[in-house]
């Protein structure tokens, strides 16, 4: 059973956040509009779910994009595609009952019926309810799972990670130094660099606004980068290749730098690096692991009981906070995983 649970009501009315216009590039509140429906009734094989944390992912960015991307894109007019925090209020699925807290796919609204498949985890182990969205939810599964299976950490590694302060790179760099790693952050400004290093443990951090990175990788990897962790892509990516280590991994976990990709943009040819470097790169979606979630959990809540990892949320109140939250996550300025409570 979680704790500290915040205060929830049960509302007479849903309201929902509905994407009511196709975002070129980042969503803005303008491209949202808030509504009142009937709470919905579960039907046979659904549980009934009022949300109390809305989650706000990177990925949400392009769930509301035409562009072609690993899912279908959020219906004009429907409620926004989104991960949330909370109670079964009604259960018509054996093994769910009234009172349960569970994190999943409930969308942008007080309340969703839903079948037990949009439940990626049960809130049932003793952690605060917030760690539900932010150590196991997806953004601390995909820092641990995509770090382990793809960037094969061994003792002794350089590991570098962009937006090294965030939601996914801040585990990723507390998982890489319990297992042995030298732990590089690339982050904006020097508050989100101080932190990688005060907060997070980073042995380095490098400023991408005032420090040339490849110069600054030259003295925080001089050995080069065994595993790069890549949140963004574009220059930092660009630079991180020229200093990688042969055989090294590249992780490819997001693309927050590129503002469109249509027409897809140019750059320099990597080619070359990746053949005389003999570079593995991969991509990660973590909707493709998610038979490993369970497991990927467990690890990740024992981590943090041992105080080997340590998570932070930054939370906005109320679900009129949320047509601007996704806009505000690009802009960088949470600090830590951005949660929205709408209790």
């Amino acid at each position: 059973m979680p704790y500290a649970i915040p205060d929830y009501v049960l509302p007479t009315i849903n309201r929902q956040v509905l994407l009511t216009a196709r975002p070129d590039g980042i969503p803005r509140p303008g491209h949202f509009t808030i509504v009142e429906a009937q709470i919905p009734a579960p039907g046979e094989e659904q549980i009934l779910v009022r949300n109390i944390y809305l989650s706000v992912d990177p990925a949400q960015r392009g769930w509301c994009s035409a562009e072609a991307n690993y899912s279908a894109p959020v219906a004009l007019g429907a409620p926004m595609r989104g991960l949330a925090v909370g109670v079964v209020v009604q259960s018509r699925v054996g093994g769910f009952s009234e009172g349960d807290f569970v994190y999943g796919f409930f969308g942008w609204q007080d309340y969703a019926a839903v079948g037990p498949q949009a439940v990626l985890h049960r809130a049932d182990d003793n952690l605060p309810l917030d760690a539900f969205g932010s150590l196991l939810g997806i953004n601390g599964i995909t820092a641990y799972l995509a770090l382990t299976r793809l960037g094969r950490p061994e003792p002794g590694d350089t590991l570098v990670v962009s937006t090294g302060a965030g939601s996914v790179g801040s585990f990723v760099g507390q998982i890489g130094r319990h297992l042995g790693c030298r732990t590089v952050a690339v982050a904006g400004g020097p508050a989100k660099a101080a932190r990688c290093l005060e907060r997070f443990g980073y042995d380095a951090a490098i400023d991408y606004h005032d420090d040339d990175i490849g110069s600054a990788l030259a003295v925080a990897a001089e050995d080069g980068v065994d595993i790069y962790y890549d949140n963004t892509g574009g220059p930092i990516l660009d630079a991180v290749l020229r200093q990688m280590a042969v055989a090294g991994r590249i992780v490819q976990c997001g693309t927050a730098s590129i503002a469109s990709w249509t027409p897809a943009p140019t750059g320099p040819r990597n080619e070359r690096e990746i053949l005389t470097r003999r570079l593995v790169w991969s991509g990660f979606v973590i909707f493709d692991h998610i038979g490993r979630y369970a497991q990927a959990a467990s690890d990740m809540a024992r981590l943090w009981q041992e105080g080997k990892v340590l998570y932070d949320t930054d939370l906005a109140t109320g679900i009129e906070a949320a047509p601007g939250a996704i806009a505000r996550l690009y802009a960088g300025d949470n600090a830590g995983k951005l949660l929205v409570y709408i209790g």
